[in-house]
């Protein structure tokens, strides 16, 4: 296990949870909050990819870490002025469950989506258990999916195809995920 390396090298182990809500909540995860902070150094937990308007909750584990963090961080100028504002945010996403609840929205949605992309015929690069979908498109789908979406061409796949990546959000909701599929259909003919 890569945590159990770590401790045997004397190296920190440290993961960005920009997307921790997402992976959590993911069918696939085997892991909970609290098991995965037992294997961790540092970890932070997303806000602003699972609801909160500004912010990350850096989650520091190792106790030697700990030790003039607060110091260290006004030093460098990451201390906002008025960060509780921030912190209350993350007190109202956890309370109730509420961050797993608009994380298990996102990944139920990519799931739908994904499951729409095959249902019109295309493939996915891979198979994201999370609020992610990368199909595979013809680069004609592509450019005409671009006149009315917003999304990142991932990786050229062949000479006539791109993968693209989709994400859905807290924020998405399921006439948008129906919508994307009427167009991606239009697009197909």
């Amino acid at each position: 296990m890569l945590s159990e390396k770590c401790k045997e090298h004397g190296l920190y182990l440290f993961v960005d949870g920009a997307r921790l809500g997402a992976a959590l909540a993911s069918e696939a995860c085997d892991i909970d909050p609290a098991a995965l902070a037992k294997l961790l150094d540092v970890f932070y937990i997303g806000g602003t990819k699972n609801g909160a308007l500004i912010g990350e909750a850096i989650v520091i584990v190792n106790p030697v870490l700990q030790d003039h963090f607060r110091y260290n961080l006004r030093q460098r100028g990451g201390l906002l002025a008025k960060g509780r504002a921030v912190s209350i945010q993350f007190l109202e996403l956890f309370r109730d469950d509420l961050y797993f609840e608009i994380a298990r929205h996102a990944n139920a949605l990519a799931k739908q989506l994904a499951a729409g992309i095959r249902e019109c015929g295309y493939q996915t690069f891979v198979e994201a258990p999370t609020n992610q979908v990368f199909p595979i498109f013809p680069n004609t789908v592509v450019e005409q999916l671009q006149q009315n979406y917003g999304f990142h061409v991932w990786e050229k796949f062949d000479e006539q195809s791109s993968v693209v990546r989709l994400v859905t959000s807290w924020a998405t909701e399921e006439n948008a995920v129906s919508e994307f599929l009427i167009i991606l259909r239009a697009c197909a003919q």
